[in-house]
């Protein structure tokens, strides 16, 4: 995708920027020199508000002077002069772009918000002014031409592929005056995405549900509810409650609560964010995202911006995605309807009364779990205490699997208290990486989970992984344990997966390190990863109770994997209706983008099948921020075809025995240190031995045979 591809490139070139007065190039800003700290970690101490935009302006000024050098040297190119120096530029640039990006994510505030808005048109302009360098571009053409003749390793001539590939896609081949119209759509989409995303996170934050009394929150823990009532305190609503919301369409409240009226209040809320009207209502900048997507594509020679996306992933084609989808729906939602009808019959014989809604489902699949298996979340949680989780799960799982081992450094500035760093040692005892870790949920991070490098591994330039993960869990007061859901237990191993990738990497290019792979392909061993949450080894180490150190019962512990397939009707269709809506939006011409945005998303939903009500998509049009802020539009899809490849892998690890070195060692070499190395599916077969075929997908999500 060019929003990867580009922004990959622009950590290394970038556009002309106007020399920054030297006033403004302080002394003491630490983004100026390279860090100090051990593998050059961001001085999160030293850092303000006020040194990113001086280190943005002179980084863009620095690269400039590199850049003009390189193509417009006399000499003629060489992969040296030409790939290698660009590979090399842009060292400032490189400081302080992965730490801004990951603030204003994890710890932002007014000010990086107001950078934010400033930058991002100018960064879009910036990688324009590098990828559509005719003279830049010419020098990569003559390289690209005669690349089977030039003596180069496979690393070597894939990064000049990949680079060819790069200014390609971003219009390089386009007359003066289409370039100039392409700058113009990239400045105004990157604005419009900034828009989208601070408009969510400010909605989620300003909104959340206020109740009255302590009674309606009937089924919450005491713990949940202090919190509740703290939040509504930080308001100045003393003596009411505040239900925070979070990212995703379902809140986890729903599960809990007992008064329905306020379980519909709170999934109303959830599921008009971005429609409502006022400062942060969405819907314009969706259909003016999606037609200057649509227009955009349309310059660059593609019918629609999803057959751009895509013929730079693993699927390559709209129809590759659009089969896999629409395979899955009918069986998933059918699954859903059967779930639903069992619902149903527990508010039947509850004498409810009503229908089972949207609202109701987490609620009664509680229920039902009870029934079905004797046990519900809430036995679960205190298992799984997060110290615990973290130590004797995900590490433990890692040093068995691939040797390595973690040892938490108190020394290192972080960014918030709560923050935590780790040395991360390899097998042969020399360091390999850290890991930055950073859990609970704050008002001022943005939601979901994810992964980040605030500096890629390159052997080119020396450089060892910093990696960071980020979770939103709940924090509970103070002194109380964090326990947590199952969900957050496999959101923990899953965004560790995503670590070992950029921890692992071992290549000679930044352009390829650590998770530098196509987005459909990227979840892949994040996903592998998820497989030791319930290995009964890696369980048995860390599922002890909190307070009494008793190990998860076996019985309960043979329900939670009982349990596995339960409910997949419900999260394999909500997962798959956010997925063809992201779709439906970029497959439309720009003479098809509509102007009712709900009104559109309704009858995707109902033409692909997937309209049923009690099952409403993981995330709706107006909060949908993989596809209209992330790095995910047109490939929200990525997590369903990377499982595809991930049911396979946890199939070949129990094959061969599991959780032993050999098999870690294997995955580790063939693909986790590889990155974007070579062809992504490449990669996959040389693990593997083989194509991934689709059986174990089905037979993991209940639907083999529907």
């Amino acid at each position: 995708m060019l929003v990867l591809a580009a922004s990959m490139l622009l950590a290394h070139v970038a556009h002309a920027a106007p020399a920054a007065p030297a006033a403004m190039i302080e002394a003491a800003n630490p983004f100026f020199k390279a860090s100090p700290l051990p593998f050059h970690m961001p001085q999160f101490d030293q850092i303000t508000n006020e040194h990113y935009a001086p280190a943005f302006a002179e980084g863009m000024r620095r690269q400039l002077a590199e850049v003009e050098a390189i193509a417009n040297n006399p000499k003629p190119a060489t992969f040296d002069n030409t790939i290698v120096a660009l590979e090399r530029s842009g060292q400032l640039l490189n400081q302080v772009r992965p730490v801004f990006e990951n603030m204003s994510g994890a710890n932002t505030n007014e000010a990086l918000e107001g950078v934010e808005r400033d930058l991002s048109p100018k960064l879009a302009a910036h990688s324009d002014s590098i990828l559509l360098n005719a003279k830049l571009y010419q020098r990569v053409n003559s390289l690209y031409a005669k690349r089977d003749k030039l003596g180069l390793n496979a690393e070597a001539k894939r990064v000049l592929e990949r680079y060819h590939t790069d200014f390609v896609r971003a219009g390089a081949k386009l007359s003066a005056a289409d370039k100039e119209k392409l700058k113009v759509y990239n400045g105004e989409l990157a604005a419009l995405a900034t828009a989208f995303s601070q408009n969510v996170l400010k909605e989620t934050n300003a909104l959340g549900l206020v109740v009255d009394t302590r009674a309606e929150l009937d089924g919450m823990t005491a713990s949940d509810i202090d919190t509740a009532a703290a939040a509504a305190k930080a308001r100045g609503l003393d003596g009411k409650f505040v239900i925070a919301l979070t990212n995703t369409t379902g809140q986890a409240p729903l599960a809990v609560l007992s008064n329905r009226a306020v379980r519909q209040r709170l999934l109303e809320a959830s599921m008009a964010r971005g429609s409502r009207g006022g400062e942060f209502d969405n819907r314009a900048i969706v259909t003016k995202l999606a037609k200057l997507r649509a227009e955009r594509a349309a310059l660059l020679g593609y019918p629609n911006y999803a057959a751009y996306a895509l013929e730079d992933q693993t699927a390559k084609t709209t129809l590759a995605v659009n089969t896999l989808l629409a395979d899955l729906a009918k069986p998933a939602a059918a699954n859903a309807r059967r779930e639903a009808a069992d619902l149903q019959a527990i508010v039947d014989a509850e004498k409810g009364g009503f229908q089972v809604g949207a609202a109701d489902w987490a609620f009664y699949t509680d229920k039902l779990r009870a029934a079905r298996f004797n046990f519900d979340e809430n036995q679960l949680k205190p298992y799984f205490e997060l110290n615990s989780v973290l130590n004797n799960g995900v590490f433990f799982a890692a040093t068995k699997l691939y040797g390595i081992t973690f040892k938490e450094r108190k020394d290192l500035p972080v960014y918030d208290p709560d923050v935590r760093v780790y040395d991360v040692i390899d097998v042969n005892g020399k360091p390999l990486a850290l890991f930055i870790a950073d859990f609970y949920a704050r008002s001022n991070k943005r939601g979901g989970a994810w992964m980040n490098e605030y500096v890629s591994q390159s052997k080119l330039l020396g450089n060892l992984p910093v990696v960071g993960n980020h979770l939103n869990i709940p924090k509970p007061p103070a002194g109380e344990a964090t326990l947590m859901t199952f969900d957050e237990v496999n959101t923990l191993f899953h965004e560790f997966g995503h670590a070992l990738h950029g921890m692992f990497s071992d290549v000679t290019y930044p352009r390829f390190a650590g998770t530098s792979v196509p987005s459909d392909f990227v979840e892949y061993p994040s996903q592998v990863n998820e497989m030791w949450a319930l290995w009964p080894e890696v369980l048995q180490n860390y599922g002890k109770h909190y307070q009494t150190g008793a190990p998860m019962p076996k019985e309960l512990l043979d329900k939670v994997t009982g349990a596995k397939k339960f409910n997949q009707g419900f999260m394999t269709t909500e997962y798959l209706a956010a997925s063809l809506v992201d779709q439906r939006w970029h497959q439309l011409t720009p003479a098809q983008v509509p102007s009712d945005v709900l009104a559109f998303e309704a009858a995707a939903l109902k033409e692909a099948g997937v309209d049923f009500a009690p099952v409403p998509p993981r995330y709706r049009t107006t909060y949908f921020s993989h596809s209209f802020s992330g790095g995910y539009s047109a490939a929200y899809y990525a997590y369903l075809w990377s499982e595809k490849l991930d049911a396979e892998s946890v199939n070949w690890f129990k094959e061969n025995g599991g959780l032993q070195r050999k098999n870690g060692d294997w995955f580790r070499q063939k693909l986790l240190a590889r990155g974007g190395t070579n062809d992504a599916l490449q990669l996959f077969r040389n693990f593997r031995g083989r194509d991934a075929k689709v059986d174990a997908l089905l037979e993991r999500r209940g639907l083999a045979g529907k």
